[in-house]
């Protein structure tokens, strides 16, 4: 069967429908109790690091833990007073993610452009998992 939409336009089409905001963008909202940074990657990517304070949200389950409907439904998502800013590794999959969570009905999303690499290349504060493990004890 033939590819007849490549991820690439998958990409575009969410770019050009989601909310993008800049690491700078962010940056200036870190502390605010109205944004929620999500972070989408897979666990495994996790070792490398993450946005200070951001909540962990795997892809492959976000759908569902937003669905209050799901047994599986996390219930941080249903605070509309929130907007929830993801982020991936190059901002790709938070983009197709952002777009998802949009159709579902969800008007309080964004993602971040260029995603975690972008934030780290631009000095925005991380944290590895034993510091966050250390602030959870």
């Amino acid at each position: 069967m033939p590819i007849t939409k490549g991820y690439q336009q998958l990409v575009d089409e969410a770019m050009a429908q989601v909310k993008t905001y800049s690491v700078a963008e962010v940056r200036a909202r870190l502390g605010d109790p109205h944004v929620q940074i999500v972070d989408i990657r897979d666990v495994r990517e996790l070792n490398a690091g993450t946005v200070a304070g951001a909540y962990h949200a795997p892809r492959g389950m976000l759908e569902f833990w937003v669905d209050p409907a799901s047994p599986y439904h996390k219930p941080l998502f249903a605070d509309e007073s929130k907007e929830f800013i993801l982020f991936c590794g190059a901002g790709w999959r938070s983009a197709l993610a952002t777009k998802a969570l949009q159709d579902m009905g969800m008007t309080n999303v964004a993602h971040i452009d260029g995603g975690y690499a972008e934030w780290v290349k631009q000095g925005a504060p991380t944290e590895t998992l034993e510091q966050r493990k250390a602030k959870k004890a």
